[in-house]
């Protein structure tokens, strides 16, 4: 039923193509407009309830206390070496500069100059509301203090940056999409068969990021989704587009007609990609697991990007096949052979002949690749980790040598003393004496709200580990001893104490997601190939290429190992959040590539019951596409590892390495090795359970009515 569905459907839009185009215009046109007028702004929020660090905040909003909101550092130093800020000169400067940026919009307060001890170093602290009441326009406006002229270097960070400062737009999705047109041009060999993947990608991804800003009515979509999913939509749409352009191409060199030919392609080919991308939605969507509002909403819109790029496949995609007609073998760069590749054959079959040699080296190679993983450690990357060239990494350099690395991450202690303003002293006593504490600022106190406010200064920088264990002393025994039998409650809230919270709760959610993944997409597999140990291998497969894609990010981001090929200038631990991200998209895209091989040697195992044929047939079909569509992929996301942002550079390389692993080691040496060992038992499934789940497929008989 599906395979007919879907060959109805591609005949439809390739003999009416310009009713699909309009169609996909007129709600481009509208979405697009729809956005531009009403679209609200995507929020940048790193909270999760129930952790300690959200009680602190929401303690402190609901006193409305200024605390609860942004902050912003604007740092100075002499340009003069040899002259320090108590030069008068100087302090006039500091104190005009202190007043200029108290005047800017949404400034609550600025703090009096703090001068380093050796009266080099001057910082200002700036305190902004809360995140809602802000927009990217403060941040510029901030901007604008270092174009003032004064003796003194300013340099600025803090809290304002990480909320709104975005990279350059657009750069690496460019360098991306000409190293995917590079590739297609090699695959295709035709400018019109490579220029119509690239049109149908670009398209959808444009369409997909501007519904974003109306889908925030619906749920509160992170700032930073659209970068994520243009990375993810980007290389899936092209992949996609890509399978389904191949097996046209195959049709109409077996000499079927262009409507014939498209149809055919989206009923095959368009199967597997429809499968695919599902799987890719489950293993994003199941990033609800975790419990943590911003990871949830920003696997929403991930799955939509990716939902539109599947649609666009199989309408969009058919519609342009159908207006190009045998069009899109011309225009040729090279000639290419659409036939089965008879190097990919001779390689299918040399594995099989060698199967237990390549099974067992392959999954030797991919756990080395994975053991760095026992070394993982999470934490949050600070502005030491920018380059250089980044006023934050100046700012950060400049505070931490004139005041301690903790200063550029300290603690915000929000205390309830509504029932008992007495264990404010007390407290503030005892954090000062922690051995981890540096200085803690004079308590706050709202008589009216009910609430206390202690500022305290680590000794330790914020990615720092020593960090986390002061926190976690404050909590668990600082707290205690002084607030024992007071009804009084205190929380350390913060930046840096609320990212790692973040990072703790996912990490105690990790394996829920991941069993709630692996259990999702083995039933949608089974359904899909009518077989229990296929979709189980996948799985323990798929768990091997992400564990050596960690693995890799260990070497690189925590042990430097080849860091100057991505521009990455210190070592630093992996963001809290990255392990499940990465996990759920390397998984879906790992599903990719595996459904559109198994779907090849699925098809020639009903048809002919040989195994071992089979799966030579399906790597000489798919291992070109299988190359060419990985190539696309690593491009695409190779590109995010050189932006300047170490997030993205972690999600860059991170994904560029499972999908190289994966097309590699996994797809073209261990899926065929362990196909041959297994031989028939491959598509073994409980009879019972192979009636509820057949189909118009279940028998060789009705597999060739189809493909007729």
């Amino acid at each position: 039923m599906m395979r007919s569905n879907l060959y109805r459907l591609g005949r439809y839009a390739a003999r009416r193509p310009w009713v699909v185009i309009g169609a996909w215009l007129v709600i481009a046109a509208l979405v697009v407009a729809a956005s531009g007028a009403f679209g609200k702004k995507l929020e940048e929020s790193f909270g999760a309830p129930g952790v300690d660090s959200q009680y602190a905040t929401d303690l402190l909003s609901a006193a409305g206390a200024d605390q609860a909101g942004l902050t912003a550092q604007v740092v100075v130093t002499p340009y003069d070496e040899q002259a320090t800020l108590a030069d008068p000169e100087l302090q006039a400067a500091l104190t005009k500069l202190r007043a200029t940026a108290a005047s800017l919009p949404h400034v609550l307060s600025a703090s009096d100059p703090v001068i380093s001890p050796d009266g080099r170093v001057g910082l200002v602290r700036l305190q902004y509301p809360v995140l809602d009441q802000l927009e990217p326009s403060d941040l510029e406006q901030l901007k604008t203090l270092t174009a003032v002229d004064s003796p003194l270097r300013i340099e600025l960070g803090g809290d304002l940056f990480y909320a709104f400062e975005e990279g350059p737009t657009g750069l690496s999705e460019a360098i991306g999409l000409f190293a995917a047109m590079i590739v297609l041009l090699l695959a295709f060999g035709s400018i019109i068969a490579m220029g119509l993947p690239i049109g149908m990608a670009v398209f959808g991804l444009a369409l997909s990021i501007s519904s974003l800003s109306l889908v925030t009515y619906l749920v509160d979509l992170p700032s930073w989704a659209p970068i994520l999913g243009s990375m993810i939509g980007l290389g899936v749409g092209i992949d996609y587009a890509l399978i389904i352009v191949t097996r046209h191409r195959e049709f109409l060199a077996r000499g079927m007609d262009v409507e014939e030919s498209v149809g055919q392609a989206v009923a095959t080919a368009g199967r597997a990609v429809l499968f695919a991308g599902g799987t890719v939605v489950i293993a994003i969507l199941g990033l609800v697991v975790a419990g943590v509002p911003f990871m949830t909403a920003g696997g929403i819109a991930i799955s939509l990007i990716v939902l539109t790029m599947v649609l666009a496949s199989l309408t969009l995609l058919p519609a342009f096949l159908g207006l190009a007609g045998h069009w899109i073998n011309r225009l040729r760069v090279r000639r290419v052979r659409s036939a089965p590749g008879l190097g990919w054959q001779r390689w299918g079959g040399h594995v099989s002949r060698h199967a237990v040699a390549y099974a067992v080296g392959a999954t030797v190679l991919l756990l080395a690749l994975a053991a760095p993983v026992l070394a993982l450690r999470v934490g949050t990357p600070d502005d030491g980790a920018l380059p250089v060239q980044r006023t934050e990494r100046r700012a950060y350099d400049l505070v931490a040598a004139g005041f301690g690395a903790g200063s550029n991450g300290p603690l915000v202690i929000a205390i309830d003393v509504s029932r008992d303003a007495g264990v404010v002293q007390p407290l503030y006593d005892a954090v000062r004496a922690d051995r981890g504490i540096a200085s803690v600022a004079p308590p706050e106190v709202n008589t009216a709200a009910g609430v206390a406010t202690l500022i305290a200064v680590p000794t330790t920088g914020p990615q720092d580990g020593a960090t986390m264990t002061t926190v976690e002393r404050l909590r668990g025994e600082v707290f205690p001893s002084v607030l024992r039998g007071s009804p009084a409650k205190a929380h350390v809230g913060g930046q840096t104490a609320t990212l790692a919270d973040v990072g703790a709760k996912v990490n105690d959610r990790l394996p829920w997601f991941i069993g709630a993944v692996i259990l999702l997409s083995v039933v949608l597999l089974t359904v899909v190939f009518r077989s229990i140990v296929v979709p189980l291998k996948a799985a323990l497969m798929n768990l091997l290429s992400i564990g050596a894609s960690f693995g890799v990010m260990v070497m690189v981001f925590q042990w430097g190992w080849g860091a100057d090929l991505i521009g990455l200038e210190t070592t630093l631990p992996i963001l809290p959040f990255i392990p499940m991200f990465m996990f759920a998209v390397v998984f879906g895209l790992s599903m990719d590539y595996e459904v559109f091989l198994l779907s090849r040697i699925r098809e020639e195992y009903v048809r002919t019951g040989d195994n071992t044929a089979s799966t030579i047939h399906g790597i000489a079909t798919t291992g070109r596409v299988i190359t060419s569509a990985a190539l696309i992929m690593i491009a695409v996301f190779a590109s995010f590892s050189l932006a300047d942002d170490p997030t993205a550079k972690m999600f860059g390389l991170g994904l560029a390495t499972a999908v190289l692993i994966d097309a590699t080691v996994v797809r073209l040496v261990l899926v065929p090795a362990l196909m041959k060992l297994l031989g028939d038992a491959n598509w073994w499934l409980p009879a019972r359970f192979g009636r509820r789940t057949a189909d118009q497929s279940s028998t060789p008989h009705r597999e060739r009515v189809v493909a007729r």
